[in-house]
């Protein structure tokens, strides 16, 4: 099976993220926050949860400072109402964009998303005008070298629904939401690491952009990336 690989991707998303530590530790409380008041505080049964402390343990947040904040967002200690907010819109060249939020302030968050997509050459769309081009699914990247037959048999055992080798051998496992958690802990009790892995919105198809769209296209994702509301932002664009 093949496709185009991720790769290049993933290490310019794990280079940011190594850059903003501490945004990332922000962000990370915001999905603990809103995953244990909505599916309680016992990650045993809150698979969302789950997923959060994962990303808090990844990004190498104590053990301390998660507990606080599950029982934080519990109501065992006092905290700050939060919502989440997805906006759409359109990038250079008409890239689509995916811009998810967690906000106390709904007006404070629109603005400033507007004033990015308006500043740097996009637009903000109206809700659903780009979703329908992006897929909700766990996805696991292997870096290239790993044997592609062995991630294949544990993966689709474990209930994966695709497996896709990139042009340089990078590989990218992919899954039903559901089914994200089962697939990773199978794969890692077979020693197969993932470089990433996470619940994601996956572009069904991607614009190419090379040169001072690509660089355009780059500066209006970092200025996304970087508003304090902003959770995750998802795009179609090959840069």
């Amino acid at each position: 099976m093949a496709g185009h690989s991720k790769w290049a991707n993933i290490q310019h998303r794990k280079g940011r993220q190594d850059e903003k530590r501490g945004k990332i530790w922000t962000r990370v409380i915001r999905e603990i926050t809103v995953a244990a008041r909505s599916g309680g505080s016992d990650p045993s049964s809150n698979p969302r949860l789950r997923l959060a402390i994962d990303k808090a343990k990844a990004a190498n947040m104590p053990a301390d400072r998660i507990k606080y904040n599950i029982d934080k967002a519990s109501g065992n200690l006092e905290g700050q109402a939060l919502e989440e907010i997805r906006y759409e819109g359109y990038g250079i060249g008409g890239a689509a964009v995916i811009v998810d939020t967690m906000t106390d302030n709904r007006v404070r968050t629109v603005a400033e998303v507007r004033h990015a997509f308006s500043k740097h050459g996009g637009n903000l769309g109206t809700e659903g005008s780009v979703a329908f081009q992006f897929r909700h699914c766990g996805q696991l990247v292997f870096a290239p070298g790993t044997s592609e037959d062995r991630v294949m048999e544990v993966a689709l055992e474990a209930g994966a629904d695709d497996v896709i080798t990139g042009e340089d051998g990078a590989i990218e496992v992919l899954t039903a939401v559901a089914d994200f958690e089962a697939v990773k802990n199978a794969l890692e009790a077979a020693a197969l690491v993932p470089e990433w892995a996470g619940v994601t919105m996956r572009a069904e198809n991607t614009v190419a952009l090379e040169g001072e769209d690509a660089e355009r296209m780059q500066k209006l994702l970092d200025v996304l990336e970087d508003l304090d509301d902003v959770q995750e932002v998802f795009h179609n664009a090959e840069l």
